[in-house]
């Protein structure tokens, strides 16, 4: 446990692998147990057929809110489940303490459907900055992390987004068209040009890990719930990426972006689609 005069680069340092092994323990613990072993009762719609939540979302949130709160203490949560309860809750990312984001199953709709492509986002942040984060993938046993300023690694071995190749279409995941505006479809239809290979999103923490990776060349959302995003803007920076909103600026998880934006391997191919994506709107 942090003692209340240590920053929160010491604590970083000495914690990390207490954060990792919470993240873990809560798959464990709530999630595995329930992949593909789902009934009925433990599903639920929120905002449509395409927004859902399982008992293993809940539960694993609130293991995860006691582990890491624990650990950090003074800090606040921030988890998709508890702003669905209490969206008053989501301020705490524009306040002076430091703020565990946490989405207990990025990628619901695949873990319902029994397929691999979900996993457990964390990011620590403060005043706006994000500080370190973790994106673990269960079903596939991988774990990348990032720490500001110390690069980002999967499975202990160091991330380097690169460049995409010169020539060859730049692949760009999506937001589905059910979270998208009319405005944002217009920005969106933007990338369908020559030299440009858009195709739908799955769990947004593994298209970022993707895009880290240098598997993917970038992604373009028009939504920016911070516990989609957070662990994976970091981890892209942090494998030499960048991103940017459709007017120039760089996302920030507080809010207030002019959507939809884009993270992307390197800066020059932020800046193209960014481009893109003002072009279209």
């Amino acid at each position: 446990m942090i003692e209340y005069n240590e920053t929160i680069e010491e604590f970083l340092a000495q914690h990390s692998a207490d954060v990792e092994e919470a993240v873990r323990k809560a798959a464990a613990a709530e999630i595995m147990p329930r992949f593909r072993q789902l009934a009925e009762h433990e599903i639920d719609q929120k905002s449509g057929p395409h927004d859902l939540v399982t008992d293993a979302d809940r539960l694993a949130e609130r293991y995860l809110t006691g582990a890491l709160s624990s650990l950090l203490p003074g800090s606040l949560v921030v988890g998709e489940e508890a702003v669905h309860a209490d969206p008053a809750s989501y301020e705490a990312i524009r306040g002076d303490a430091p703020v565990w984001i946490i989405d207990p199953v990025d990628g619901t709709r695949q873990f319902v459907n029994g397929d691999t492509g979900f996993c457990t986002l964390v990011a620590l942040a403060r005043h706006g900055v994000l500080l370190a984060s973790w994106t673990y993938a269960p079903a596939r046993d991988q774990l990348a992390t990032a720490v500001r300023g110390q690069g980002a690694h999967l499975d202990g071995v160091r991330l380097r987004s690169g460049a995409p190749e010169p020539g060859r279409d730049l692949e760009i995941a999506t937001s589905h068209p059910d979270y998208t505006t009319d405005d944002q479809k217009r920005a969106l239809l933007g990338l369908w040009t020559d030299g440009v290979a858009p195709r739908s999103c799955g769990s947004a923490g593994l298209e970022y890990l993707a895009v880290a990776r240098g598997e993917l060349d970038g992604i373009a959302f028009s939504w920016e719930a911070a516990w989609d995003h957070a662990a994976g803007i970091l981890l892209v920076e942090e494998a030499g990426g960048a991103h940017l909103t459709r007017t120039g600026e760089p996302f920030r998880i507080t809010g207030g972006n002019a959507l939809p934006f884009t993270a992307a391997r390197d800066a020059a191919t932020a800046r193209r689609v960014a481009g893109l994506l003002a072009g279209g709107a």
